[in-house]
């Protein structure tokens, strides 16, 4: 007991000050796109072929996030002349509109919902459902409940049962198997509820758009109410959404 102490008094406050303080990521991680107008068309195009999702609009000259899995190819194929990849994790929004971008974000604070603000601001509980995910966007969210994030510490709890929640957090393209059961959940919270989708899978259908055994996008079944992109998003994206929004 006294040597757990000591190695705990060792190792001092682990717990991230984010918001108040900003965070450096990883030199190699890809947030927020930054792209460049004046690239030549053949460049755009060969950027809107390579990429795997679907994600640029050659004629507008836009990435839509909703798609995007954040892989880079579009900044290895431009050598950052088209496309290159900012360290910006504050990437959600709460149209899915906005989820296109040229570069710039509309504010996820200028579009919160003020009566969510008097609800849950001191508290809110959560149930996680994964619609068939591969459990990356889970893993990355189940992070936010260790030392370092301390999610608790913001009033913000996942908890087990839909009738102990204020809303849903889903990831997964939901499968066709799993849709009922994503349905029932949300009907079995208590209203007034939120509903927050998580990752490309959940936002479009990700790499599995197409398929139909899947559903492209969950704001096709539910009301959404805050969009989280990202492949998986990052747990700091994942915690900026949360506070931005609800808080």
């Amino acid at each position: 007991m006294l040597n757990t102490l000591k190695n705990r008094f060792e190792q001092g406050y682990r717990t991230t000050r984010y918001p108040k303080e900003k965070i450096e990521l990883w030199e190699r991680y890809r947030g927020l796109p930054k792209i460049n107008k004046d690239a030549s068309i053949d460049l755009v195009e060969q950027c809107a072929q390579a990429c795997p999702q679907d994600a640029i609009d050659v004629a507008n000259r836009v990435i839509d996030m909703g798609r995007c899995i954040f892989c880079g190819t579009c900044e290895r194929i431009s050598e950052g002349r088209f496309v290159s990849f900012t360290q910006n994790f504050e990437i959600s929004v709460a149209e899915k509109k906005h989820l296109l971008t040229d570069g710039t974000l509309s504010s996820l604070a200028d579009h919160s919902k003020q009566h969510f603000k008097k609800l849950f601001g001191r508290s809110l509980q959560l149930r996680q459902v994964s619609a068939a995910g591969c459990n990356a966007c889970e893993a990355d969210l189940n992070v936010l409940a260790t030392p370092f994030f301390d999610l608790a510490r913001f009033g913000i709890n996942f908890v087990a049962s839909p009738r102990h929640s204020d809303g849903i957090v889903v990831t997964g393209p939901i499968s066709r198997n799993m849709k009922t059961a994503l349905l029932k959940t949300y009907e079995a919270v208590p209203d007034p509820k939120v509903v927050i989708a998580v990752g490309s899978c959940t936002l479009t259908g990700g790499p599995f758009r197409g398929s139909p055994e899947i559903t492209e996008g969950l704001d096709s079944l539910l009301p959404v109410d805050l969009f989280i992109p990202g492949c998986p998003p990052h747990p700091l994206t994942n915690l900026h959404a949360l506070l931005t929004y609800f808080k």
